[in-house]
């Protein structure tokens, strides 16, 4: 499975993606960083972080894209933006028919490192250890990108799998129902 892990910002946008099944380590594809400049208009940095993405999804062709889940901040700009970026992110990805997964920040931090509450540096350093790099990807929002990747990875697969089969047994009720009322 490809992934295109995705850390939603409107100044920096992280980009990772991975290639794995969940119980193997997974391998490095690309990882980059989308930056637009703060002077310019929140409309504009949109339409750049869009076909950044764009060019990301088109390049790489992921089967899945994960995008971090924005939670509240005391900042209301910033989550605005994180906000903002994540829908553009989203919208992308469902254009081209792919589908999204959006998992919290403590989310993958557990899937990475074993605890929720894991620092920047200890999900940098355990996505070095994971991908087996020289060197943690930089800025952070590169490596948490790929972090979101290789969560997807290992509990995606298990997630879209209980959900089908959870949308499979209220299909059979609905039919059962259907047939009962007959």
């Amino acid at each position: 499975m490809r992934v295109l892990g995705i850390d939603p910002g409107l100044t920096r946008c992280g980009l990772g993606v991975v290639d794995g099944v969940p119980g193997r380590p997974p391998t490095l594809v690309a990882v980059g960083v989308a930056r637009t400049p703060p002077d310019l208009d929140t409309a504009r940095r949109l339409v750049r972080l869009e076909a950044e993405i764009e060019i990301w999804i088109s390049t790489h062709r992921p089967d899945a894209v994960a995008v971090e889940r924005v939670f509240a901040q005391h900042n209301v700009q910033t989550v605005m933006g994180t906000a903002q970026a994540a829908g553009v992110a989203m919208l992308v990805a469902a254009r081209h028919g792919y589908p999204v997964a959006l998992h919290t920040p403590s989310e993958v931090k557990a899937a990475i490192t074993g605890s929720g509450r894991a620092g920047k540096d200890q999900v940098g350093s355990m996505v070095t250890r994971i991908l087996r790099l020289d060197a943690p990807p930089k800025p952070a929002d590169a490596a948490d990108a790929l972090a979101l990747a290789i969560c997807h990875v290992w509990r995606g697969g298990a997630q879209n799998r209980l959900q089908d089969a959870i949308d499979r047994q209220r299909q059979v009720d609905r039919t059962t129902q259907g047939v009962r009322a007959r």
